[in-house]
């Protein structure tokens, strides 16, 4: 045991962080596993499950016969995430948090509390994404299941951090991931995905927003200016969104359905249009701001890559320009719908992911 090397691995109750322990366990590694909460249940509406959790962690670990640490990182997590993610809501914007959750809480708090506290010499997550090293520095590669690569939520990343980092379970498919679960006796083998803020599903966003920002109501109008509408709260919509703005009845000139396609705060107006493929939704580029390149490599621009300015969505070639140290042009090789200020756009070469930063401004393409 002395010559092991020691995994602080990040266990959250899910299939993904139970496998990867497993993983890890039958390498040459002393694995001890982490539970963080980051979320105090006080709210009694059931939006959060740490308690519930907790107890399939807990299982997972004795099955696994490794030690659990058990650490609350909720007043940390509302300080330097759900603060932030609210102010984004209060400005218009749509906020990724579990970006700033990777980058605040799981790569930093919980990556200093195992390395410097636990004397641990690498942490582990279930995230799908993959570490290749070449000529001594580590690159952030996308996990092998396209459907499932989370290569997107750790742009933030970089070369240092990587070099004491493990993602076990990149080099599989999710399916695979729960077929070794069940092989392995573990119970949460079919327990369904978590996302979100504190889990909360897309049902659930906006009654969970109504707890902590005051709706303030306002018109919807088109982009001609005709008033159709009145909205609750623009922190209530995304752009490029279609149900829930309860216009369904206002046929317009099209007699098609209406998308979200701006947010107007000086006036609190909600701007719609109609079809999901009209102008006023797409976008020839936007500026990014809080740009992170992973490896610090000091990249001739214009740079040709590829960008997703969303989670799940197709990759886009691009131009990559530079503006300023503070912020960074993209240029898109034809348009892309629904660029949405407050998400990330995240750059990739190959299967590389080279880094990201959060979107500013859309560049309309009228």
């Amino acid at each position: 045991m002395i010559n092991k090397k020691k995994v602080i691995i990040a266990m959250s109750g899910g299939v993904d962080s139970s496998v990867a322990a497993w993983f890890l366990k039958n390498k040459t590694y002393l694995v001890e596993g982490l539970f963080m909460k980051n979320w105090e249940e006080d709210d009694t509406n059931n939006y959060c499950h740490a308690e519930k959790d907790l107890y399939d962690t807990e299982n997972v670990c004795k099955k696994l016969n490794i030690y659990l640490h058990k650490i609350n990182f909720s007043q940390e997590y509302w300080d330097q995430v759900f603060t932030h993610f609210l102010s984004q809501y209060k400005e218009g914007k749509t906020p990724n948090p579990d970006i700033l959750c990777n980058k605040e809480i799981k790569f930093k708090l919980f990556f200093d509390y195992s390395i410097k506290e636990l004397k641990a010499d690498y942490i582990a997550t279930g995230h799908y994404a993959r570490i290749f090293k070449k000529n001594g520095i580590n690159y952030l590669l996308k996990g092998l299941d396209n459907n499932k690569d989370q290569s997107y939520f750790l742009y933030t990343l970089n070369s240092k951090q990587l070099e004491k980092i493990l993602f076990p379970i990149g080099l599989f498919k999710k399916s695979q991931i729960r077929i070794i679960a069940e092989k392995i006796g573990l119970k949460v083998a079919d327990k369904k995905d978590s996302t979100g803020i504190c889990f909360i599903g897309p049902k659930n966003i906006n009654i969970f927003l109504s707890n902590y920002l005051k709706e303030k109501k306002g018109n919807i109008i088109t982009i001609h200016g005709e008033i159709i509408g009145k909205h609750n709260g623009l922190f209530y919509y995304t752009l490029g969104q279609r149900k829930g703005l309860k216009i369904g009845g206002m046929k317009g000139k099209y007699n098609m359905p209406w998308y979200v396609v701006d947010k107007h705060i000086p006036t609190n107006s909600l701007i719609v249009a109609q079809g999901s493929n009209n102008v006023y939704l797409m976008s020839i580029g936007l500026i990014a701001e809080k740009v992170n390149w992973i490896n610090n490599i000091e990249f001739k621009l214009p740079l040709s890559c590829k960008v997703k300015t969303r989670y799940r969505q197709n990759e886009v070639s691009c131009q990559i320009k530079y503006i300023d140290n503070f912020h960074t042009k993209v240029l898109f090789d034809f348009p892309v719908i629904a660029v949405t200020p407050g998400q990330s756009v995240v750059f990739y070469l190959s299967d590389i992911c080279i880094g990201g930063g959060v979107i500013k401004y859309k560049l309309p393409l009228i």
